[in-house]
């Protein structure tokens, strides 16, 4: 069988599949689900003999391209697919937005646990029975344990979670702020075609005026990737079935306990997901 025969809507990423970044790529069919190509490592030269092996008829076929944003493929889907549209992946957008949080909890913690040195400092010598409250120590450990309460999704959230938001929201505005950034980003790709483009313009515009740094670069950072959300938006494809397959690879390695080189990884990926069906000794093949 020819696994490469009437691709249109292909989907490119990377896994690792042994530690010191060894990585694969990998190409998966959108409209089939199958795994039709597998290399090693994760760059641009690597992915061009995916498409030399295509052959330049059939990369004029391909129509719609999804991955994250990653430079070497959109320049190599840019050389070798004229006609192809890039989705970006939004889950790795959202992502984007969900680091940014971080960045800001992070800033927010530290500053926290600056104040309690310094109140540690004003109170040194005092009996623990005189000791006055530490607002600093105190808030510093809340922010700690604010992480998976600015993460999780609204409708995730645990009792616990969701008081640790409120809190949030009533000591801690400009956090609270970034949180709603995210979650606005969020909706973003729930909206989905004009009306998602549409809130992704009133996005963009909160963003810029937030007086966040991080959010800020990461409007910046959305306008450089905004033909390819566009698309993503328009035209509804995401990296979910490429993350699936790349789950199912990374359980053929455990059942394995491993592979000596990855070209034998790559051999029983695509029999397992590529729908190969060799024929067998004494037996037709199917």
């Amino acid at each position: 069988m020819d696994r490469l025969a009437g691709l249109r809507r292909i989907g490119i990423d990377e896994i690792s599949y042994k530690r010191s970044h060894k990585y694969l790529t990998i190409v998966v069919d959108h409209d089939s689900g199958r795994l039709v190509w597998a290399g090693v490592g994760r760059d641009q030269a690597t992915l061009d003999k995916f498409f030399e092996l295509l052959g330049e008829e059939r990369c004029a076929q391909i129509s719609h391209v999804s991955a994250d944003a990653a430079r070497w493929i959109a320049n190599a889907v840019d050389e070798h697919c004229p006609n192809a549209i890039r989705c970006a992946d939004p889950f790795h957008v959202v992502a984007w937005a969900t680091d940014a949080l971080d960045e800001l909890r992070r800033q927010a913690w530290n500053d926290a646990r600056a104040l309690a040195r310094t109140e540690g400092r004003r109170h040194r010598g005092r009996p623990p029975a005189d000791a006055a409250p530490r607002p600093g120590h105190e808030r510093a450990r809340a922010l700690k344990g604010a992480r998976y309460s600015l993460w999780k999704n609204p409708q995730n959230l645990t009792d616990r979670q969701q008081a640790k938001l409120a809190w949030v929201a009533k000591t801690d505005p400009r956090l609270h702020r970034g949180y709603l950034l995210k979650e606005g980003l969020r909706f973003v790709f729930q909206a989905k075609g004009q009306a998602g483009k549409e809130a992704l313009d009133r996005w963009l515009a909160w963003a810029q005026r937030c007086r966040i740094s991080a959010f800020v670069e990461l409007g910046r950072k959305i306008r450089r990737h905004r033909a390819a959300i566009n698309a993503s938006l328009e035209h509804g494809l995401s990296q979910g079935l490429i993350e699936s397959t790349n789950t199912k690879i990374r359980v053929l390695t455990r059942m394995a306990y491993g592979f000596k080189s990855p070209e034998a990884l790559i051999a029983l990926a695509l029999l397992s997901l590529g729908g190969y069906r060799p024929g067998l000794p004494g037996r037709p093949a199917k």
